[in-house]
């Protein structure tokens, strides 16, 4: 692979970059932000009496958005608090959804970083330096986070904030064959606990039994697969067993201690035993 020099760029004082350019790139391929899989919800969203917010992304699967403010150059005063201003206007205006602020400029300096840190103890926000590189005749834009936000789980994990759906809706959203995959999955889970059912809200599909939102397991169906969340704490027996398997095991998700897999339309009758042992692990250890 040849070595290639790449030259840096300053936005801030070219003549044929803007910010509104950077947006575009960005609106085209949110996930070169670093964010997880998010998708453009909104661009240049109107906000009562206070001007335009740059990007508006969505998380795939977390109920969770991202208020995207773009600056060229070094950040300042004024993009601080418009980023925290835009973030507090749309919480307030849609609180189902957890919403985090994000600052994407050239240069993230020290002092402001500072006062980012100080922020994100109540405020979850997000700071990404951007940088242009070009070689030859070709340019590109790479992201750094520089600060993440600290996540906060619910008051009550169990506790379902979530816009309650129905199966039709689901239907629409994903399809018949991939909600198959969750009654398959629950008829498993239904060996363990006959009273579980199945709980649908607009963010994902959960378990429940006697009213009660269980977690446990987490279903989010797409059109052609439905990624699962499975409760459990990790171990390296578990993982050997999954990683030999034919299942797609997308990661082990450290904050919620869950195995995230995916699953087609056959993988469950073709994973049947080991699919079985998970849940029936997870569920012993819930009940434990």
């Amino acid at each position: 692979m040849p070595y290639v020099k790449f030259e840096k760029l300053f936005l801030k004082t070219h003549s044929q970059f803007d910010e509104r350019w950077v947006q575009d790139r960005i609106a085209e391929d949110p996930l070169m932000l670093g964010l997880g899989d998010v998708f453009l919800k909104d661009k240049e969203r109107v906000q009562p009496r206070a001007g335009r917010l740059d990007l508006l992304l969505q998380d795939a699967e977390e109920n969770r958005r991202y208020e995207v403010e773009i600056q060229l150059g070094a950040t300042d005063e004024s993009h601080i608090i418009r980023t925290l201003e835009y973030w507090d206007i749309e919480r307030k205006r849609y609180p189902q959804y957890e919403h985090v602020a994000v600052i994407v400029a050239e240069d993230i300096t020290s002092r402001f970083l500072n006062v980012i840190s100080l922020f994100n103890g109540t405020v979850p926000l997000i700071a990404i330096q951007m940088s242009a590189l070009k070689s030859g005749e070709q340019m590109g834009l790479v992201f750094t986070k520089v600060l993440d936000h600290v996540e906060r789980g619910l008051v009550d994990e169990d506790e379902e904030v979530q816009e309650t759906a129905d199966r039709p809706y689901w239907e629409k959203r994903a399809s018949k064959k991939t909600l198959a995959i969750v009654d398959e999955l629950l008829a498993i889970m239904r060996k363990f606990e006959p009273a579980y059912d199945l709980k649908y809200n607009k963010g994902r599909i959960c378990l429940a039994r006697d009213g009660r939102v269980d977690t446990m397991v987490v279903f989010h169906p797409k059109k052609e697969f439905c990624n699962i969340g499975v409760q459990l704490s990790r171990s390296i027996e578990m993982d050997q067993k999954v990683e030999a398997s034919k299942l797609d095991l997308i990661d082990y998700n450290e904050r919620w201690n869950r195995y995230r897999i995916r699953l087609l339309p056959d993988d469950v009758a073709k994973n049947a035993e080991l699919l079985t042992e998970l849940l029936r692990t997870a569920f012993n250890e819930a009940n434990a």
